[in-house]
């Protein structure tokens, strides 16, 4: 009865594009469309539609991986396939967590700049304390359990993906087309090669679809996994590029570049503002407290699962050291997210961010490409072209931050070398004398387990 139980709640293919495009379609939209034009000027509708030709090579990986080992355990269970147990995986696993991190305070600190345009300039100051409740509320919700988050997400996801794709629509109708002449050219590229700054720029339109990878996490909860996971994570993409194109024309239309740089940090409550009137504003703000706080419950739910599994496939210390909390896994993510939202702001964290998952992308392909011809069906022309397009972009955002920001680079690069250090270490610990790590879980791979 418990099988028959089990196969008929699995997923259909709609309900699982819905939950995808739900966790796509996130707080980061409401941000990185002002940070976007930053860099590309009135281009920046097209960088979204770029960013999805780069993404859609991308998801090609992750398709064949989830058609070919589909299970609960996403895109750790790809890197151990391709890498085995041991370093490689627990470094690129934990810049996937850091990632996803990363995106934590990005919406936490999107919450505060949208909830602070219903105060007094006064306020201005006081968006990371918001960022700050938002996250320890997270915590709370998160600690009530599963059916909290489930009803919670569920809810909110309805709320946010209409929302978003009616103002996309009702700013079109209202505003019009924008004229996209790409002839603006924002005062910190004007001096770096034509095309150049476009194509950094998709390092941050990446950001804004990078929520497919968690549809890989569907793999046990969904009917045919084999076919449907794959059908899933194409057609969620295909509906959030119309959405956000739509989005972004609709904002186009009703501010100019420089209002849209100047408000980069609410630009869609700044443009619904001219169209719709300040109850435009008003609704638009709304949805954004929607999207945020439904999106940092979901992303705090699944960044501490993703450490946790990592705990306890031994890739990561212990977290059972931290004593009698309830669920230290999630504190330590709640906690780090806390952290990056004190210290940097959020043109800051979406860099850092979109730096460390190129990274850990580039690895998915290459561990396809490499290390699993023999047991994946799939043509090895694509992930090479990812592996390329993610470095284009990747080289061209470093050289920009480079020359704009180099903290970013700084910051970014301790922690890369903090990780794979850590790492090292760790896994030096627990190998014995002929060279065994135990990981604690059986975990099947091409490789073994000396690494």
């Amino acid at each position: 009865m418990k099988s028959i139980t089990t196969k008929n709640n699995k997923l259909s293919l709609i309900g699982s594009i819905s939950l995808g495009t739900g966790v796509m379609i996130g707080a980061g939209i409401f941000v990185l469309m002002g940070q976007i034009a930053e860099l590309v000027g009135d281009l920046f509708p097209i960088a979204f539609i770029a960013g999805a030709i780069v993404v859609g090579f991308s998801s090609y990986s992750y398709v064949k991986f989830s058609n070919a080992f589909p299970s609960s355990g996403g895109v750790v269970k790809f890197l151990s396939k391709s890498y085995g147990p041991g370093t490689t995986t627990g470094v690129f696993s934990l810049l996937m967590y850091v990632s996803m991190v990363v995106s934590e305070s990005l919406v936490a600190g999107t919450f505060g700049a949208y909830t602070l345009r219903l105060f007094p300039e006064s306020f201005a100051g006081y968006a990371s304390i918001l960022g700050i409740l938002l996250l320890v509320t997270a915590y709370i919700v998160n600690i009530l359990g599963n059916k909290v988050i489930g009803a919670t997400a569920t809810f909110t996801a309805i709320i946010k993906v209409v929302g978003i794709a009616l103002l996309a629509i009702a700013g079109l109708i209202v505003s019009g087309f924008a004229d996209i002449t790409g002839n603006y050219i924002p005062q910190n590229t004007e001096a770096l090669p034509q095309g150049f700054a476009f194509v950094a720029a998709l390092a941050l339109a990446i950001l804004a679809y990078k929520g497919f990878t968690t549809i890989t996490n569907q793999g046990g909860d969904i009917k045919n996994p084999h076919k449907n996971l794959g059908r899933s994570i194409v057609f969620s993409i295909l509906i959030c590029t119309l959405i956000y194109v739509a989005l972004a024309l609709a904002v186009a239309g009703g501010l100019s570049i420089p209002e849209i740089i100047e408000a980069k940090d609410y630009a869609l409550a700044a443009a619904a503002k001219p169209v719709f009137g300040e109850w435009g504003s008003w609704i638009t703000i709304a949805i954004a407290i929607i999207a945020t706080f439904s999106g940092v419950i979901a992303s705090v739910f699944s960044a501490s699962r993703l450490l946790a599994m990592l705990s306890n496939m031994k890739q990561v210390p212990s977290l059972k050291r931290m004593g009698d909390f309830k669920n230290p896994a999630l504190i330590f993510t709640v906690s780090l997210a806390i952290l990056l939202t004190v210290l940097f702001d959020l043109t800051r964290i979406a860099s850092i961010g979109a730096i460390f998952y190129l990274i850990m992308d580039i690895a998915i392909h290459w561990g396809l490409f490499r290390h699993l011809r023999k047991e994946v069906d799939f043509l090895p022309i694509i992930p090479l072209i990812a592996i390329v397009m993610d470095i284009a972009v990747l080289t061209a955002f470093l050289y920009i931050k480079y020359l704009n920001d180099p903290l970013v680079l700084i910051v970014a690069a301790i922690g890369i070398i903090l990780i794979i250090v850590a790492e090292r270490v760790f896994m030096i610990s627990h190998t014995d004398d002929d060279g065994n790590m135990p990981m604690g879980m059986e975990t099947t791979s091409n490789k073994n387990n000396k690494k």
